[in-house]
C-alpha cells in the first residue's frame, strides 16, 4: 500500500499545504524545489505513487481538488525539508520562518556551550532558571509559526531540565593548548 515504508511513521505535509504557509502558489513552490533537487533528499521530500495519492485522497473527508485540481501527484515533506524550503522560496513568511530556524539553531548552540560553563558555578538552578527564561523571552516572538516551532521548544526546555538533574561530578578533560599554572 504504501511504498515509502521508512517515512511511514514520519509527519508529512503535501505541496499545496506548504505553498499556502508560506504564501507562495503551488507551482512557484514547485519550481523552486526543481531548480534545488540538490537540496532535497528523499528523507527530505519524495512524490507520491499513484496508490498512495488515492488511498491518501480516500481518507481525507474534505476533497482536494479544490486545492489541488492538477493531475501531477503532489510532493510530500518531511519535516526537514519544511525547513529546507523557507530557504529556497522568496516569500516574506519563507524568509521569516528561515530566520527563526536560524536563531533556534544559533541559541541552542549557545545554550550547549553556556552549559558546560554553567556547570562551574555554585549555583546552577538559578542560572538554568534564568536561561530557560532568556529562550522563552527569545522565542516569544516565533511562538506563532507553528506547531512545530513549539514542540522544539519543549524538547529544548526538557533537555535543559534534564541537564539540571544530571549534575555530575566528573570534569572532563579541557580540550586546546592550557597553560601550565606557576
Amino acid at each position: 500500500m504504501i511504498q515509502h515504508a521508512a517515512l511511514v511513521m514520519q509527519s508529512f505535509m503535501l505541496d499545496y499545504d506548504l505553498a499556502e504557509m508560506y504564501g507562495v502558489e503551488t507551482r512557484v513552490l514547485n519550481q523552486a524545489v526543481k531548480r534545488n533537487l540538490s537540496r532535497f533528499p528523499f528523507d527530505f521530500m519524495f512524490q507520491l505513487t499513484p496508490d498512495e495519492w488515492k488511498y491518501m485522497s480516500s481518507q481525507i473527508v474534505m476533497t482536494y481538488t479544490l486545492k489541488r485540481p492538477k493531475s501531477a501527484l503532489p510532493y510530500a515533506f518531511t519535516e526537514h525539508g519544511v525547513v529546507m524550503l523557507s530557504s529556497v522560496l522568496r516569500s516574506e513568511t519563507a524568509i521569516q520562518v528561515n530566520i527563526a530556524v536560524t536563531r533556534a539553531f544559533v541559541a541552542v548552540r549557545q545554550m550547549i556551550y553556556d552549559n558546560s560553563q554553567l556547570k562551574r558555578l555554585s549555583n546552577l538552578e538559578e542560572d538554568f532558571k534564568e536561561l530557560k527564561s532568556d529562550l522563552e523571552e527569545i522565542f516569544s516572538d516565533y511562538n506563532d509559526i507553528n506547531e512545530d516551532t513549539r514542540a522544539q521548544l519543549d524538547a529544548i526546555n526538557t533537555t535543559l531540565a534534564e541537564l539540571q538533574s544530571k549534575q555530575k561530578s566528573t570534569s572532563r578533560r579541557p580540550v586546546g593548548f592550557i597553560q601550565p599554572e606557576e
